[in-house]
């Protein structure tokens, strides 16, 4: 490739994200990546792509929102034009209902919903049935929302990768020489740490999650969300399991018991999953900026480089619009970024 017009630091959802969309702008793109793609939180296998509730409605729900109603296009054109599926499907989500006040205030969102989804997914009350399928809810009912999807993180970090490949774009595993041009450092925890330095408050840093696969056929139900777990059925036959939080660890990568707690409390909220054999242990760090918000703009104090980081349990919903929000300010100078996600806010 001659020189790139802009390099991506981080091969991540977020900096695979804002390469394609660097790439469907014209650009020469590279990312540069020292492990793998994926490597950090999104090489995990929960990918829930979850809406906030509707009310009390800001910029930031605004904002995912239309990340959401957007993601099925948007992976469709991934994945024509790289091949890979990320197995992305808006299969919809049920939570259960714990009592009479909870039954109520679901009813009103019910309304809220209406005008703040424009009519373009729902959030519903339902009676539960008893299936297998179906948390059990105290109260009889249960919350169904149309716009929950989910989509399998490795394969959506794989169909990027063959997009922009496809696009003529590169992706370099391994050190990169500094090029000129604009460079975006979309490196995760690293990168929190790497911008934390010199400060005297870090603008950011980790939290510990684990997961686990089950081998279930699942695919086209829709995700539960019951006691704290995600339960999402992937288009490769699992059924993963997610997360703890875990604000201190020894070691990063390892499970322990932690994990052994949600997989037992997964089997007795599901029992249709209870003899579904294990299929992989996860855990990973996720990166989490100071305001738990996305952390998207200019580097202060370093001309020409640009954070996009901090996508702590939202960065697959929310990467179509960060990678919109990145390549306008860096390849067009036009700064869209919401004020809740500017780097001010974790300084």
């Amino acid at each position: 490739m001659a020189t790139p017009d802009l390099t991506v630091h981080g091969a991540g959802i977020f900096g695979l994200s804002i390469a394609w969309a660097a790439l469907l702008r014209g650009a020469r793109v590279r990312v540069a990546e020292v492990a793998r793609v994926g490597a950090g939180s999104s090489g995990g296998i929960v990918g829930a792509l979850a809406p906030h509730v509707p009310e009390n409605w800001n910029s930031k729900k605004a904002f995912q929102l239309e990340c959401l109603l957007g993601a099925e296009t948007w992976w469709a054109d991934v994945q024509a034009a790289g091949g890979v599926d990320p197995m992305y499907a808006r299969t919809g989500r049920l939570q259960p209902i714990m009592d009479a006040p909870g039954l109520a205030l679901a009813h009103a969102r019910v309304e809220t919903a209406k005008t703040l989804w424009q009519g373009r997914a729902a959030w519903e009350v339902i009676k539960a049935t008893g299936a297998a399928w179906e948390p059990h809810s105290p109260s009889g009912w249960l919350i169904h929302d149309t716009l929950t999807a989910r989509l399998h993180p490795r394969a959506a970090c794989a169909a990027l990768e063959a997009a922009i490949k496809a696009k003529g774009g590169e992706v370099v595993i391994g050190p990169v020489d500094q090029t000129t041009g604009p460079q975006v450092w979309a490196t995760g925890y690293a990168g929190l740490l790497a911008a934390s330095d010199g400060r005297t408050r870090s603008v950011g840093g980790g939290v510990k999650g684990q997961a686990v696969a089950l081998r279930f056929e699942a695919a086209n139900l829709p995700q539960i969300f019951t006691d704290g777990l995600h339960i999402i059925g992937h288009g490769d036959g699992t059924v993963a399991i997610g997360s703890t939080s875990e604000r201190d660890w020894e070691d990063a990568t390892t499970t322990d018991a932690q994990l052994d707690a949600l997989i037992a409390s997964a089997r007795a909220a599901l029992p249709c999953v209870a003899n579904a054999p294990v299929v992989e242990r996860w855990a990973g760090i996720r990166p989490r900026s100071r305001s738990r918000a996305p952390m998207l703009g200019a580097w202060p104090d370093k001309p020409g480089h640009f954070i996009a980081n901090g996508g702590f349990k939202i960065g697959f919903g929310m990467a179509p619009g960060v990678a919109g929000c990145m390549v306008d300010l860096v390849l067009d100078g036009r700064d869209t970024i919401p004020d809740d996600f500017r780097i001010a806010a974790s300084l």
